[in-house]
C-alpha cells in the first residue's frame, strides 16, 4: 500500500495509464484526483495557457460534498472550500413572486461535516482543487497543450497536440466540456446542438455600491443571503457570499438565439431591465449595482442524450459537460461530473489493466441511467418556476421550493461503484462475448 501525508487513501499501483484531456473544469480534475488515489498513472492535458478564477456562483450538492471530504489531509480540501462558500445558517432561501411578495422561507438544512455543500466562487474553488492536483499530490497538468485529435488502437489510445507531438496510454478520457472535440470521434459524427429556448444573465461584484444603498444594505450587512424571484418564464436568484462582501446573481430568461454552442458574451444592463418590466423594484435596484463589465450574457444550448459515452475500441471515454451538458436550474452540472470522475478511477481499478475497455463501458453502464435522470431535474425545476399557478401556490407555497432529493443528495458515488462493479462488469463482458 502507498500512502503520504497527502495522500491518505492512495492505493497500490495499477499500471494502468490515463490521459484526461482538460483541466478548466471540476470532472477532468476529479478525474485525475481520482484516478491517482486509485493507483492510476495520470496526466492532463489542457489547451488553456494559464488557469484564470473564470465565472462566478457554482453550487456542489451533498453529494460532491463526500468527493471533496476524501481529499487532503482529514478532508482539508473541504475545509478551504467552506471558508469560500456561502453560509446560510439561519438565513436560509427566500423565495418570492415576480411582484415581491414573499411566498416562502426554504430553511438550510444543518451542514453534514462528512457530506458538506458548497456555495462559492467558480474560479476561486477550482484554484483549491487545481493547486491540490498539481502541488500536493504532483499529478502532471500540461496546461497551453491543444489537443487536435484522439487516436484509439485495440490496445493503446492516445492523443495528437498541435505541434505534432503523440501521446499515448491505457485510456484517454474527454473532459474537454461542451464544445468537445473527442464526443465527435466517440459518436462517429457531429452532434449538432439545440437552442434551449433560454439564456441566464450572471453577475459577480463587490457589494460597494450594494451597501450604500438603504434599499439594499440588508442584503449585505448581516452575512449572507440567498433570494430568488419566479415568474412567466423568468427567475432571477442573487446571493450575498463571505459575509455579505460579494454580490452574484443569475436571471434566467426566454431567449431564441441561433448559435451553435453555450456561448458567453459581454451583457448589457438595459437588456436585463427590459426582462424586469412589471417586476419587484428591489430586482432593479440589486441589477443597477452590478457594474457593466462584470454582465455576462450566456446562451443556454441542449443536447438529447447521446446514446454512448465511450468509443467503439472502449479506450475513449467521454466525461462530464462533454457527455450530458446540464441546465443550471439542476444546480449538480459539475457535481455529476465529479461522480464521473470516481466511477470511471473506481471501475479502472477493480478490472485492471487487462480489462481496460469493459471497465470504460462498465462506467458507463453505472452511471448513464443515473446521469439522465438528474438531468431531468433541471427541466422540471425551471418548469416549476417558469410556469407556476399562482392560486395553487398560495394554497401551497411549499410546491415552489428548491427540490433537495435524496436520491441525488444521499449518493456516495465511490461507494456505489464498489458496490455494483461486480454485477455491471459482468453484464458488459456477457454482452461483449456475445453471450447475453
Amino acid at each position: 500500500m502507498i500512502m503520504s501525508a497527502a495522500e491518505p487513501f492512495a492505493k497500490s499501483k495499477t499500471g494502468v495509464k490515463v490521459i484526461i484531456v482538460g483541466a478548466v473544469g471540476f470532472g477532468g480534475l476529479t478525474a485525475a484526483i481520482e484516478c491517482h488515489r486509485q493507483g492510476h498513472d495520470v496526466e492532463v492535458y489542457e489547451s488553456f495557457p494559464e488557469l484564470k478564477p473564470l465565472g462566478d456562483i457554482i453550487s456542489f450538492g451533498s453529494n460532491a460534498g463526500r468527493i471533496f471530504r476524501r481529499w487532503g489531509v482529514d478532508g482539508s480540501i473541504a475545509k478551504k472550500m467552506r471558508e469560500l462558500s456561502i453560509d446560510l445558517t439561519g438565513y436560509g432561501f427566500n423565495i418570492h413572486k415576480y411582484t415581491g411578495e414573499l411566498i416562502i422561507n426554504q430553511a438550510t438544512p444543518p451542514q453534514n461535516p462528512d457530506a458538506p455543500v458548497f456555495n462559492g466562487h467558480r474560479g476561486e474553488l477550482h484554484e483549491i482543487v487545481f493547486n491540490y492536483a498539481k502541488d500536493d499530490l504532483g499529478i502532471p497538468i500540461h496546461l497551453n497543450q491543444r489537443v487536435e485529435k484522439y487516436i484509439e488502437e485495440p490496445d493503446r489510445a492516445g492523443i495528437e497536440l498541435s505541434n505534432g507531438e503523440q501521446v499515448w496510454g491505457d485510456v484517454v478520457v474527454g473532459s474537454d466540456g461542451v464544445r468537445s472535440k473527442a464526443r465527435e470521434l466517440v459518436l462517429g459524427y457531429f452532434d449538432k446542438p439545440k437552442s434551449s429556448g433560454y439564456a441566464v444573465f450572471r453577475a459577480w461584484f463587490p457589494n460597494t455600491d450594494m451597501i450604500k444603498d438603504p434599499r439594499t444594505k440588508q442584503f449585505c450587512e448581516n452575512g449572507d443571503t440567498f433570494n430568488g424571484w419566479i415568474g412567466q418564464d423568468v427567475h432571477f436568484l442573487f446571493s450575498t457570499i463571505k459575509n455579505g462582501s460579494d454580490c452574484c446573481w443569475v436571471l434566467t430568461h426566454k431567449d431564441e438565439a441561433d448559435i451553435d454552442e453555450s456561448w458567453s458574451f459581454p451583457g448589457k444592463l438595459e437588456d436585463v431591465y427590459k426582462v424586469f418590466e412589471g417586476w419587484d423594484p428591489m430586482c432593479k435596484a440589486i441589477v443597477e449595482k452590478t457594474p457593466e463589465s462584470h454582465l455576462v450574457d450566456w446562451k443556454l444550448v441542449y443536447r438529447d442524450p447521446l446514446p454512448t459515452w465511450i468509443s467503439k475500441g472502449g479506450r475513449i471515454a467521454l466525461l462530464g459537460d462533454s457527455a450530458h451538458p446540464f441546465l443550471p436550474t439542476s444546480a449538480q452540472g459539475a457535481t455529476q461530473a465529479m461522480e464521473d470522475g470516481v466511477t470511471i478511477a473506481v471501475c479502472l481499478r477493480r478490472a485492471g489493466k487487462k480489462d481496460v475497455p469493459d471497465a470504460v463501458r462498465t462506467y458507463q453502464s453505472i452511471r448513464y441511467d443515473r446521469v439522465r435522470a438528474v438531468q431531468k431535474t433541471g427541466e422540471t425545476t425551471r418548469d416549476m418556476w417558469h410556469k407556476a399557478d399562482w392560486d395553487k401556490v398560495k394554497e401551497n407555497p411549499e410546491s415552489v421550493q428548491f427540490p433537495r432529493e435524496d436520491w441525488i443528495h444521499f449518493h456516495d458515488a465511490e461507494n456505489h461503484a464498489e458496490e455494483v462493479f461486480d454485477e455491471n462488469f459482468g453484464q458488459v463482458q456477457a454482452t461483449v462475448n456475445g453471450t447475453h
